[in-house]
């Protein structure tokens, strides 16, 4: 008698291998890679020259990056913060959460003077996000400040599930749903709901994400489509624009900076 898996464990064997094959991509890749800093002392923290010099613009402006974590780290997930200029300001502000110093009492919000596309730890930032222009992103921005001093775990930083530094641009993209904010899938740490909820609106401010403290759950949106979290590992498929969302690979497929 021949026995056949039923289509429930065939799901199952699928997902498992969209979850992990992506990975050891990723791992290869990393292995592969003699760029990356061995020492994060020497490490890159320089303009990658992504974002314009501050002092030759005045308009207001928003942008948000990511970059690979550093050392073992980067197989699996980014480092995201957000830079922010105010109309005429002739420099940026990073908004972003830190892990080291919390455990000695230090906040986790870091909100600092800084290179707004800088290296991170040797890693090229891409950008994410940019939004540009008077009065009202001048307001966005004063939003974002006002989100950031609030953020509900400033005392508190876990690498994995979350709290970490995606869990906090993910709370600020919720806080300013005008951004429209698309985290990519390496961005553990995003679907860790802030206070322990398990339903909230999308990072990107439309549509639901559903968590149970950030190591299984769903988001449906217009933005980042249709995603299944599972330990921290991020698989979707975005519409707009069309791409794939692979955990360790990130997107494939078009680019969506505006």
């Amino acid at each position: 008698m021949k026995i056949t898996a039923s289509w429930p464990l065939r799901l199952a064997l699928a997902l498992l291998l969209l979850l992990v094959v992506p990975v050891g991509v990723a791992l290869s890749r990393h292995l592969s890679d003699d760029s990356r800093p061995g020492d994060w002392r020497s490490a890159r923290h320089d303009s990658s020259g992504q974002a314009p010099d501050a002092r030759n613009t005045p308009e207001a402006l928003i942008q948000v990056y990511a970059a690979r974590a550093f050392g073992w780290r980067g197989v699996f997930g980014v480092h995201t913060w957000i830079a922010t200029k105010e109309s005429d300001a002739d420099r940026y502000t990073r908004l972003e959460v830190v892990g080291w110093g919390v455990s000695r009492g230090m906040d986790a919000v870091r909100i600092h003077d800084g290179e707004a596309d800088g290296y991170w730890y040797g890693s090229e930032p891409t950008l994410l996000r940019q939004l540009r222009g008077g009065v009202e992103v001048d307001a966005l921005i004063a939003r974002l400040h006002t989100a950031a001093r609030a953020y509900p775990h400033n005392h508190e930083y876990r690498l994995w599930p979350g709290p970490n530094s995606n869990t906090f641009i993910a709370y600020l993209g919720r806080a300013v749903p005008e951004l429209h904010l698309d985290l990519p899938p390496t961005a553990i740490g995003k679907d860790y709901l802030p206070d322990g909820g398990l339903v909230a609106s999308a990072p990107s401010g439309g549509g639901l994400q559903f968590s149970l403290v950030g190591l299984l759950g769903a988001t449906i949106a217009a933005e980042e489509g249709i995603e299944v979290n599972l330990l921290g590992l991020s698989l979707g498929i975005d519409l707009s624009p069309p791409a794939l969302k692979l955990p360790g690979v990130g997107r494939v497929g078009m680019s969506e900076v505006d």
